[in-house]
């Protein structure tokens, strides 16, 4: 079933076209991925869709009282309430019919009194549908809900009395995102809704997406989240839209080769037109009436010729950034790493060693200490306890997401030419073209410059810098997706060692070949990239390769910290059974006093019905409490 359908929309802003003509349709259940570079449109026509923004042309259709709910890149979130009262603001719907349900509760308790009254069987009769309707919208069951999806974003149980007024940015965009998901909308807009959320976090948004009954577009630069979600893309590019029925990963591989088809026509075209161009010349060379007619009609056809636009070239030339100077084999050795603020440890028993030409990936939940980590290995901040050993003729270099390392007053091609002076011109040119600094765009003066812009050039600055290892923090945060591609080929030619943080699971996949994940028990060490590290993850056996080369001592210790692992495992299924049987009990008997309550003999029996409907409130306040239980040992 069509919920929305788009015609011919046009948009404009002064003498800039965004889009042009594009048509589309969306139907109940899809999951549609919205991609194209950044300022190609997409957020314009989410506004268009979300009512915010009028198109200049072009029909929208929408189906009748279809609920939209758009969630924004950039969230302004005010309020005195807490984090679990505000999202309460869903359901005043449910509260308000909760409180109902009371007060006809005492008004049947007190006309029952008097004996079968006129006035007692309206009220059995109006009971009884709200107390259908409540049931039916999850009435017993929403505060669970609220919960279920705080946690499954980040939140931690002491957040949920925190005010609203004091969370991060971050945090109140993932509130944000919450109360939207609760609400429940027909179609759901979501801009980056991936920005500000952890990999675990990202890992349920993705089973709760994927079951979710309404239609759903998304706006994404992370492609590993677009290919577990999406089954279909909408392209936006040169203003125009395209359809394609796939995932992300199929997409690319499509429009790779449409590029390529692309290019092919566009240099037959160019091969013909100069053919014309030269035939027009040699006739108006030689003069004569009859020459110069053909000579003109011949440019008559060549100007109604649609010139094909030039696509991007698909194959970029490889460049091997290799370090001016090469490291030792060891290249970071942590030992016995500690780092508390007051009374609170945040990095405890740290150990790991990179070595020269790895490409290593730090993951981990938000808050663990990863950037911490990375300031400790940087100086910046000093360790408690523990040892940090730079190898031979290792030299770091930081990716500093603020970019303060640029020379805003410096054009593009002048902030890599100064610092590599023996490079000639057409090198620059070549070196920066891969960085899709093209043309006259090499010229632009640093301050003028996107943020995505600016994160290329710092890149590249980096890479050919003196580093031969080197830190970055989040380097794929505002890319767009062609952008990545750009620092993950860079990186893969990159010939010097790479320690990054980042929860971009397709870029983690695609560039590193060891994954560091940091918890709160120390570090664990993946020997391969990010699919490696989830398939590890799910694996009930753990095998460790590095047993031949550890004391008798070490092996007695960690055999037993297994031991007392795996009980502690087997005692938290044994619950997590426990409880999913209880829950279901209680459901059970939740489902049975529904199916009583809905009786329209009962409706004869108010006494009854007000007990039976005390007895459900406190089956559902038992299993609310299961429920939290069995969310709290699944989510450990």
């Amino acid at each position: 079933m069509i919920v929305l359908s788009c015609k011919n929309i046009t948009k404009s802003y002064v003498v800039d076209t965004i889009l042009d003509n594009i048509s589309f349709t969306v139907e109940d259940g899809d999951k549609i991925g919205l991609i194209g570079l950044n300022g190609s449109g997409k957020t314009t026509l989410f506004n268009i869709l979300a009512g915010e923004t009028s198109q200049d042309s072009g029909e929208i259709y929408v189906q009748k009282g279809l609920k939209v709910g758009y969630l924004k890149q950039q969230t302004r979130m005010e309020s005195d309430k807490n984090v679990f009262d505000e999202c309460l603001q869903v359901f005043e719907n449910l509260i308000l019919m909760e409180e109902n349900l009371r007060t006809l509760e005492n008004e049947i308790a007190f006309e029952s009194s008097k004996g079968e009254t006129e006035k007692l069987t309206i009220l059995m009769d109006e009971y009884g549908h709200l107390s259908e309707k409540f049931i039916a919208l999850n009435g017993y069951g929403y505060k669970s809900e609220i919960k279920g999806i705080l946690k499954g974003l980040g939140f931690q149980d002491e957040d949920l009395e925190k005010s609203v007024n004091v969370l991060s940015g971050g945090q109140k965009a993932r509130l944000s995102l919450a109360k939207l998901l609760l609400e429940k909308p027909d179609l759901l807009l979501l801009d980056e809704p991936t920005n500000h959320l952890d990999i675990n976090a990202i890992d349920w948004l993705e089973r709760f997406l994927n079951e979710y009954k309404g239609a759903v577009l998304i706006i994404s630069h992370d492609r590993y989240f677009l290919d577990n979600v999406v089954s279909k893309i909408f392209h936006i590019d040169n203003l125009k839209l395209s359809i394609y029925n796939v995932s992300y990963t199929k997409f690319m591989e499509q429009r790779k080769k449409e590029l390529e088809l692309l290019k092919k026509k566009f240099e037959d075209q160019q091969k013909e037109i100069k053919r014309q161009e030269e035939i027009i010349r040699r006739f108006m060379n030689y003069g004569g009436q009859r020459y110069i007619r053909q000579a003109q009609s011949r440019q008559k056809m060549l100007d109604k010729i649609k010139v094909f636009n030039k696509p991007i070239d698909s194959k970029k030339a490889r460049i091997t950034f290799e370090p001016k100077i090469k490291s030792g084999r060891e290249v970071l050795r942590v030992e016995s790493l500690e780092k508390s603020f007051k009374d609170f440890k945040l990095l405890e028993d740290i150990n790991f060693t990179v070595y020269r030409g790895e490409k290593v990936g730090l993951i981990g939940a938000n808050g663990i200490g990863k950037t911490t980590l990375f300031k400790i290995i940087l100086g910046q901040i000093a360790k408690d306890s523990g040892e940090i050993n730079i190898g031979h003729h290792v030299v770091t270099g930081y990716f500093d997401q603020e970019m303060t390392k640029l020379n805003l007053n410096k054009t593009v091609v002048d902030e890599i030419w100064d610092e590599n002076p023996t490079m000639d011109h057409y090198q620059i040119r070549s070196i920066l073209s891969q960085f899709l600094f093209i043309g006259d765009d090499i010229f632009k003066e640093i301050s003028d410059l996107s943020g995505g812009e600016k994160g290329r050039l710092s890149l590249l600055k980096l890479m050919l810098s003196n580093a031969n290892f080197l830190l970055m923090d989040e380097p794929t945060n505002h890319l767009d997706i062609d952008s990545k591609e750009v620092l993950e080929e860079a990186i893969l030619n990159y010939e010097g060692t790479l320690f990054v943080i980042s929860h971009d699971r397709y870029f983690l996949n695609r560039v590193s070949n060891k994954i560091l994940e940091l918890t709160k028990e120390g570090i664990k060490e993946y020997l391969g990239n990010y699919d490696y590290y989830l398939e590890k993850k799910n694996e009930v056996i753990y095998e460790d390769d590095d047993e031949s080369s550890k004391t008798k001592t070490q092996l007695k210790l960690e055999r037993k910290k297994e031991k007392e692992m795996l009980q502690q495992e087997r005692i938290k299924r044994k619950e997590i059974v426990e409880l999913e049987k209880n829950i279901s009990e209680e459901e059970n008997k939740i489902e049975k006093l529904d199916k009583l309550l809905c009786d329209s003999d009962l409706y004869n029996n108010p006494e009854k019905i007000v007990e039976l409907t005390k007895e459900r409130e406190i089956l559902q306040s038992n299993l609310e409490s299961l429920y939290d239980k069995w969310i709290n040992l699944t989510d450990e």
